[in-house]
């Protein structure tokens, strides 16, 4: 089930749905009938097949669907090739690329899975192999396959060059604590890590982080580069007020932020949305993936009575 809200009946549809009140030339709000106890992280959209790729915290698999919400299938079964709770997902190709992690710290496991997106059979998959504590939360992926991956329980940033099976560290800094969102230039200069310390930009040759990042710009989750400019979702911040769907617009050069905007404010009927995908123009992103109400420990819901369907918005980005 599918409402399309046109310009003129945004504001009043939208306040109606305890959503938000803001511009925009066109919106939709999609339901999505996967399972309420899905409890979603990642997301990522095939352009070719115009499919839908969600994971779940809870289930440790990857569920698919039509962009309209129909057509809904299991992609990948819960723990198949080892998979874990899901995480960052992205697709280049005909490969999908999804991190999972074990939710407790006394069974530290982190993996990628590289699936192909036309069979759903493994292409290769990677992990770890030592008994730090690490959180593979996000990756990008270079035109040339190169994979970079966000550790956020660290000052790493991890690469694989592709078809190498080794994953190495790429850059250890304090100045990019905790990083979790992770995007890359559409010409592979620049990564943009969504760190501690706000919005780091690095040469992804030289390595260097090249911009003092500001701490106004923290509390990112997901992370994309986008026309030459960022968006991210901020979900990080006590005080609600500061979350939302943001642009940040880069300078020319695109090696500094000049300023941010919120596009979409999270009220109370956001849930607490995480990563997005960008695709023909539009952001999508599941508005209410319910986390507050899972715990990862027990790996159980907190109160089913809770559960809702979810709903993925598709915005312009702007």
């Amino acid at each position: 089930m599918k409402k399309i809200l046109n310009t003129k009946s945004i504001f009043i549809s939208l306040t109606l749905l305890g959503l938000i009140s803001c511009i925009s030339e066109k919106l939709e709000l999609t339901k999505l009938n996967f399972e309420k106890d899905l409890i979603p992280e990642g997301i990522a959209i095939d352009g070719n097949s115009k499919k839908m790729y969600l994971n779940s915290l809870k289930s440790n698999k990857i569920v698919s669907s039509s962009l309209d919400g129909n057509n809904h299938k299991t992609f990948l079964e819960t723990n198949k090739y080892n998979y874990l709770a899901g995480f960052g997902m992205t697709i280049k190709g005909d490969t999908l690329y999804a991190l999972g992690n074990s939710l407790t710290a006394d069974k530290n496991e982190s993996i990628l899975l590289l699936l192909q997106l036309s069979s759903g059979s493994l292409i290769d998959s990677y992990s770890i192999e030592d008994s730090s504590f690490h959180y593979l939360n996000d990756l990008a992926v270079s035109s040339n396959n190169e994979i970079f991956i966000t550790d956020s329980e660290s000052n790493k940033i991890y690469k694989i060059q592709r078809p190498s099976k080794t994953m190495e560290v790429y850059l250890d800094s304090e100045k990019i604590p905790n990083s979790n969102g992770i995007t890359i230039s559409n010409n592979d200069e620049y990564l943009y890590l969504a760190s501690g310390n706000g919005i780091c930009v690095v040469n992804r040759k030289s390595k260097k982080i090249i911009n003092e990042p500001k701490e106004n710009y923290s509390g990112i989750d997901g992370l994309k580069f986008y026309k030459n400019n960022l968006y991210g979702i901020v979900n990080g911040w006590r005080d609600k007020s500061k979350n939302g769907l943001f642009r940040f617009d880069l300078n020319k050069a695109r090696t500094e932020i000049l300023r941010s905007e919120k596009i979409v404010e999270f009220t109370n009927s956001f849930k607490t949305p995480t990563t997005f995908d960008i695709f023909d123009g539009n952001i999508y992103f599941v508005i209410n993936t319910q986390m507050g109400n899972f715990d990862g420990n027990t790996n159980k819901i907190l109160d089913l009575k809770k559960l809702e369907s979810y709903k993925m918005m598709k915005i312009k980005a702007e």
